[in-house]
């Protein structure tokens, strides 16, 4: 899971953002695919949410939101 692209650690950097109510930009759908494959975020209504494993993945990357 530390192989992460770049755009998908920038979509999990996102939607550790609008998970805290920030408006974000568009999160690239290919990207969020992946991280939900990796259990890292999730499918809502509301479009993509980072999951617990997902937040808990920044911050052992050494930060949240970017």
């Amino acid at each position: 899971m530390d192989d992460l692209t770049s755009g998908q650690l920038h979509a999990l950097h996102n939607l550790a953002r609008k998970q805290t109510g920030e408006d974000v930009p568009f999160v690239n759908i290919s990207d969020a695919r992946a991280l939900t494959e990796l259990g890292l975020a999730e499918r809502t209504r509301a479009g993509w949410d980072i999951t617990r494993e997902g937040a808990a993945h920044l911050a052992r990357l050494g930060g949240g939101p970017a």
